[in-house]
């Protein structure tokens, strides 16, 4: 699994000339750290006094952060596999027409799969935004650079699997299905954009930012 290897290994397999991992398992993997990071930032603000009106909130937005983490470390690997099983369909034997059929079948399978994985990292790369969202003025000041890059790693997470979801959307057949996901990327990078800009202007002008 590529979550288990050393930073230098994932570093190291990312720039030979692999197919895989590739860019849909980076961006799950700015996800996760962009999380990492906001709850890096609860955790230096739950128990200062100027926030104990905060601190339950604070403490679930920890927790959230810490769950959001996961998945996306997950999907690190989900990503890879899902770009594999198209590989691998390809690869099936065309000699006969049921051959043909069945082949044709895995690779629109396959393509799908590979469209679902980062439709999940787009998901939950959203809601680290949403999350760093309710975060905004009731953390630690001394935290404010981590909070902004935490945002920042989600928003670019963000961005990045929906560029895998647009790569991979033209070579599936089914229209209503290329619609549908199509429409639901526009909508969450959209949402991501508003959010990063709020996130960014609140980090940058209490950083003494023009």
């Amino acid at each position: 699994m590529l979550r288990k290897n050393t930073l230098e290994k994932f570093s190291e397999t990312l720039g030979s000339n692999a197919p895989a991992p590739g860019g849909g398992s980076v961006s799950a993997l700015a996800g996760s750290l962009g999380a990492d990071l906001i709850s890096m930032v609860c955790s230096l603000s739950v128990d200062l006094p100027e926030f104990s009106d905060h601190q339950a909130m604070l403490g679930n937005a920890q927790k959230e952060a810490q769950m959001l983490s996961g998945k996306l470390m997950i999907l690190v690997d989900l990503d890879t596999e899902a770009f594999n099983a198209v590989m691998k369909a390809y690869k099936m034997p065309k000699d006969s027409d049921l051959q043909k059929t069945e082949r044709k079948k895995a690779i629109q399978e396959g393509f799908k799969q590979a469209v679902q994985s980062p439709l999940e990292t787009a998901e939950n790369c959203l809601k680290v935004l949403k999350l760093a969202e309710t975060l905004i003025s009731r953390i630690n000041l001394n935290a404010l650079s981590d909070f902004g890059v935490g945002a920042q790693m989600a928003k670019a997470g963000l961005e990045g699997a929906v560029m895998n979801i647009r790569i991979n959307l033209p070579s599936i057949k089914d229209q209503e299905y290329v619609k549908s996901k199509s429409k639901k990327a526009n909508h969450m990078l959209e949402e991501g954009d508003r959010i990063s800009e709020t996130t960014y202007k609140y980090v940058n002008s209490s950083l003494g930012g023009s």
